[in-house]
Parts: structure tokens; sequence; C-alpha cells
């Protein structure tokens, strides 16, 4: 596996095999790698010629200065793992690398309805820090295809509605949560969790279980209390527990019983921050 830590070491390795018509694949990551990140590594092996990997804890994209720092960092594991899964490229830039004017006057990006919703409302900045973090990206790496997953549903529409606005030639493919064996979605803020929280943290799956299995047409009203009520019995501090268009995030009341919708949940277990979705039909 190639390592490199600046988008000229990369271009320079692909402007030698220009001659070689090949395919790109490209998973951003903020490391702390867990099985999730290299099943997409897997589907990016399948549908390219060159995989490439990146990590990069982006700093514009924490609205919370403690979750930043707190962020778990496993540069060497990653690396391990990454060799095992036949990563071909591990792009590691700096700060600088992909901030070379620093961070005060980067773009803005109009996201509209997408970012005053659900993570957008709970995470003030968030989504233009992905935007800023992606775009420099891909205009580093120039992929083919990129590669997110399906448990930061809310983001990966951002990222889609960005390769639309910047007109990126580049196509997004979404891959399936991956989970622990009792449900858990598999997140590098699990390695968080003490013992105690680690049990706990399986209701937030459960929450969205009992959702899929109470839906119905009519009102949403009282299945989303019920979730939040069950979340909050269990020692979690709530942000929200909604259902939503699959394609658009408006949030749903009242279900006609055919529009495809999708469950959505975040809250805290004590100071950690947990997040999941389930697409409902």
């Amino acid at each position: 596996m190639f390592i490199f830590h600046s988008g000229f070491q990369l271009q320079q390795f692909f402007i030698q095999r220009r001659l070689i018509p090949i395919k790109t694949g490209f998973v951003p990551t903020m490391g702390a790698l867990h099985e999730g990140h290299l099943s997409l590594i897997k589907q990016a092996k399948e549908k390219s010629d060159i995989t490439i990997c990146s990590i990069f804890v982006n700093p514009t994209q924490f609205n919370d200065p403690k979750d930043f720092e707190k962020y778990p960092k496993t540069i060497e594991q990653d690396i391990e793992m990454l060799v095992k899964t036949g990563c071909d490229i591990l792009f590691l830039p700096t700060v600088q690398e992909i901030y070379p004017s620093g961070t005060a006057n980067i773009p803005h990006y109009e996201l509209g309805y997408l970012e005053t919703v659900l993570e957008g409302k709970y995470r003030p900045g968030h989504f233009q820090g992905v935007c800023q973090v992606v775009d420099r990206l891909l205009e580093i790496v120039k992929p083919d295809f990129l590669f997110l997953g399906q448990k930061d549903f809310q983001q990966c529409l951002v990222v889609q509605k960005l390769i639309e606005i910047k007109k990126i030639n580049t196509k997004l493919i979404i891959g399936g949560t991956l989970r622990e064996k009792d449900g858990l979605a598999m997140s590098s803020r699990n390695m968080r969790l003490n013992s105690v929280e680690r049990n706990l943290a399986v209701s937030i799956y459960e929450s969205l279980i009992q959702i899929n299995q109470q839906l119905h047409p009519g009102s949403l009203e009282s299945i989303k209390e019920m979730a939040i009520e069950y979340l909050t019995l269990r020692g979690f501090q709530v942000d929200y527990a909604e259902i939503a268009n699959a394609e658009t995030l408006e949030i749903i009341n009242e279900w006609n019983g055919t529009e495809k919708v999708v469950a959505l949940i975040a809250a805290y277990l004590n100071e950690i921050r947990l997040i999941d979705n389930l697409l409902l039909n």
C-alpha cells in the first residue's frame, strides 16, 4: 500500500499511470477504522482498479471542540487494517494540505433544507464542514466513485447535493450499515463507550426496530414519542427520533402508507453522541 501526505504526491502517482485507463474508488474517513469502513474498501475494490482511502479528522465539521479533541485516533491500527483489506493507497493529509489558506474564509455551500433539520439543526455548521472537506478531497483525488456508509444517512444526501452543486464528475455509492451481532451500528465513537454504555447503546437500534414494527398509515406522533420514551428511560438524552421522506428528508407526521420513509435517531449516552437510521418500507 502506498502512503501519500500531499496532493502533489498523489497526483504525480496518477500522472505516471494515465496511459493506462483506470477507474478509481475513494473512501474518505476520519480514521479509527472498523469493519464498516473496511466493507466500503471492499466495495471499492470490486468496482475500481485502484482503491484510495483517506484519513483526516476534519476540524471544521466539529461544532463541539471537546468532541474534536476526544475523537479516537488509531493510525497504526488503521494502516494495518487497510493493508490486510488490500487498499492500494492511503492519503494522510495535514490540515495545511486540506486548507492551505486556513479555515477562516473557506467556501459556503447552499444546501437549503437539508442543513436545517436533524443533524443540521442540532449540529449547526456541521454539514458546511463536511462539504468543505469532501469538496477539497474530491478536488485532490478526482475519483470515479465515492463510497459512503448509510449510517450517516443525512450526510450521504448532503454529499450528493454537493456533487450536483459543483457538477463533480464522481458517482456516489452508498454502502449499507454494518452492525455488531446485537444490532449496534458500527461507529468509531463506539470506542469511547465503557462496558455499561456499550450494553445500553444497542437500545437505539431496538428503538428503530420498534418504529418499523409499529409503522402504519396515519399519524406517526405516538410512534416517535414511544421511541423517545424508550431511550429516555434507559438513560439517553434524545436529540431526535424522527421519521422522514427517504429522498428529501422532509419530516413526516402523517404517513400515506406508500411514501418511502426512513427512521433516524440521535441521542447522547452520557457524553457520547450516537446516531443510527433504518429504511422502513
